[in-house]
Order: C-alpha cells, then sequence, then structure tokens
C-alpha cells in the first residue's frame, strides 16, 4: 500500500513524500532572468511547509523568449551561482528540486528586433539550435544543484505546440505522424540525458490539447510511450486549460487522473498528475486504485504553502483553496486571501 508521507525512490531522485509542488508561475524575475528576493522566500517557504519536491516555476532557456515579463531564466552561465542560491535554500528545509526548462515562443531576429516564428516557418538550423539551448540549460541546472529538469511541452507554450497537429503542419522529419512530431522532445531527452546524466529528466505534457484539430488523448498516450521507451525518468499528466474553477472536495477533483491512470497502465516510468487535489483522503485513494507514484498541486500551495505539514498533523484536514483563480490576476501569483 502505497502512503502519502514515505521517501520514494526514482531515477537520480530520492524524495522524503509523494507530494510535488507543481511548477507554477511567479513573473517576477529581473529581465534577464535573475532571481528577486521575493522568489528567494516563496521557495523557503514552500520547502518549510513539507512538500517532497518543488518543481520551480516557467524558466525559459533563452534570452529572448519574449513570451511574458518576468520569466526565470537559464540561458547564461552567469545565472548558475543565483540559482544555486535557490537550489540550496530548497534543499536546507528539506525538498529536493526540480528546474523547469521552457519556451513561451521562438523568436527570430529581423531587422526590426525579433518576430515570433511558429513551428512550421522554423529552418533547421532553428531547430537545432532550440534543442541546443534545452540541453545548455539542463546543464547549468546540474551544476546548480538542481536534482533535476522538467521538459515544459504542455500549455500550448513552444514545445507544446510543436509536437501538436493543430500548430505542427511540417512534411519533413519534424512533423506528420506522432513519432516525426516528437522527434524534437525525444533529442532533447537524449541530448539531456548525454549532458548532465545526473538528473532526473521528467516532463510535462498535456493529456489533450482540448483544441480544435490538436493532440488528442490516443496521441498523448502514444507520445507517453515514446519517451518511455526513450528512457524518461518520469511524466507530470497536464492539459491545455489548467486551473480549473469551482473544484469541491469529494466532488470533482482530480480532473486529469482518469488519462494519468490509463497512462500509467501503459509505461514503466513512474507517472505524476496534477489537477484540482483538495484532501488527503482522495489522493491516498488515486494513488492506491492506480500506478500513479507521486501527486502535484499548484493552487492550493498558494493557499497554503504548509499543507503537507498540515496533513501529517490532520488527515482530515481540507485544502482552503476555493479555486478562484484569483491568484493568476494578482502580483506574484499568490493567494489573494492570505493574510486578510
Amino acid at each position: 500500500m502505497k502512503k502519502v508521507f514515505e521517501p520514494v525512490e526514482l531515477k537520480n531522485l530520492s524524495v522524503k513524500n509523494r507530494l510535488v509542488r507543481s511548477a507554477t508561475w511567479e513573473g517576477i524575475a529581473n529581465p534577464d532572468g535573475s532571481i528577486t528576493k521575493e522568489s528567494y522566500e516563496i521557495y523557503e517557504e514552500l520547502a518549510k511547509g513539507g512538500v517532497g519536491t518543488i518543481i520551480t516555476g516557467f524558466t525559459s532557456v533563452a534570452l529572448n523568449d519574449y513570451y511574458f515579463d518576468g520569466m526565470m531564466r537559464l540561458c547564461d552561465d552567469a545565472l548558475i551561482p543565483e540559482y544555486k542560491k535557490l537550489v540550496d535554500i530548497i534543499h536546507t528545509n528539506g525538498a529536493k528540486t526540480i528546474s523547469q526548462l521552457a519556451l513561451g515562443a521562438y523568436y527570430r531576429r529581423t531587422s526590426g528586433g525579433y518576430e515570433q516564428v511558429e513551428p512550421d516557418e522554423m529552418t533547421a538550423e532553428e531547430i537545432a539550435l532550440v534543442k541546443q539551448q534545452f540541453i545548455d540549460a539542463a546543464v547549468r541546472a546540474e551544476k546548480a544543484g538542481f536534482d533535476g529538469v522538467q521538459i515544459h511541452a504542455a500549455h500550448f507554450f513552444f514545445l507544446s505546440r510543436f509536437i501538436s497537429p493543430a500548430v505542427n503542419h511540417r512534411t519533413d522529419s519534424y512533423g506528420g505522424s506522432v513519432e516525426n512530431r516528437s522527434r524534437m522532445l525525444l533529442e532533447i531527452l537524449d541530448g539531456i540525458k548525454n549532458a548532465a546524466p545526473s538528473l532526473h529528466v521528467t516532463i510535462k505534457l498535456n493529456s489533450s490539447d482540448f483544441t480544435f484539430g490538436g493532440n488528442e488523448e490516443e496521441d498523448a498516450l502514444e507520445i507517453g510511450r515514446l519517451l518511455d521507451k526513450a528512457g524518461i525518468d518520469s511524466i507530470e499528466v497536464s492539459g491545455n486549460g489548467t486551473s480549473v474553477g469551482g473544484i469541491k472536495a469529494h466532488v470533482n477533483e482530480g480532473y486529469f487522473v482518469p488519462f494519468a491512470k490509463t497512462l500509467a497502465d501503459n509505461v514503466s516510468c513512474p507517472v505524476i498528475v496534477v489537477g484540482g487535489f483538495r484532501s488527503l483522503d482522495v489522493i491516498e485513494d488515486v494513488l492506491n486504485s492506480s500506478r500513479i507514484e507521486l501527486i502535484s498541486q499548484s493552487r492550493p500551495l498558494l493557499c497554503e504553502p504548509d499543507l503537507p505539514n498540515i496533513w501529517m498533523q490532520d488527515k482530515s484536514h481540507i485544502s482552503k483553496c476555493v479555486s478562484c483563480n484569483g491568484c493568476y490576476r494578482s502580483d506574484s501569483h499568490k493567494c489573494i486571501f492570505r493574510n486578510r
């Protein structure tokens, strides 16, 4: 029987419990990707709160990624000391940490500056550049002491768009079939495994694009199988259109669980699932009625960063998060009800 608060051994990663803080956007980094004092404080509070693993917020692999303001970045060796400080803060407070490596969009330099380029228009050289950016960022993460990296291929950011037939209409080896559209993911995975072998390498995938002409669950299942065969260390299941409102404990928790259970039955690597968990007994039931190994949360840990510690003392406690999504409209994405 799986227990939430028990140590778990994964490839290159030993964690103290099965609870994961899913990567959560903060938007408060400096323009060069360096870390602010507030960010250090956010992650220190999370680590002290008892979660076993923290996946850091969206961390771009490129300096000329203009998709968001306030992105953390691992695009320059000069940033490594700042990220090492972040890792040390998290480790000192008892959690392991994974850097979520991402690209909002690919931007091509033009005479007037930069323009966003979709997968169909990218040259072979540009595809190779993006792959190398992910690999180089993983090497920096390893040097900074991160326990792992997460390849962000969900939520319709660059990699999610690249693997989606709603966006990718290429006719070369990077387009067409699911295997061809997934080629970039597999090559990034292989490159990271070779360049930074000490890291746990996970990936965040949509269970569905929920978009006309996009990946459906059968496509996502095939992508998961391809990644598993290629040696991915774990897969976190999400979806294109996250943060569902109106979540109530014991009513509609775990909205990505059905697909995650199917995926877990079809791959050998551990599966993590995010999406609307509010009660410990539901989490325990999901873990023990499936091959899912870990549960990740975002909004509840914005509302109560110490939720894991609370659950260790009171198993009946229900998350105070009311799924209003006000956090995503607030500065640094903090719960709007905290400290009121």
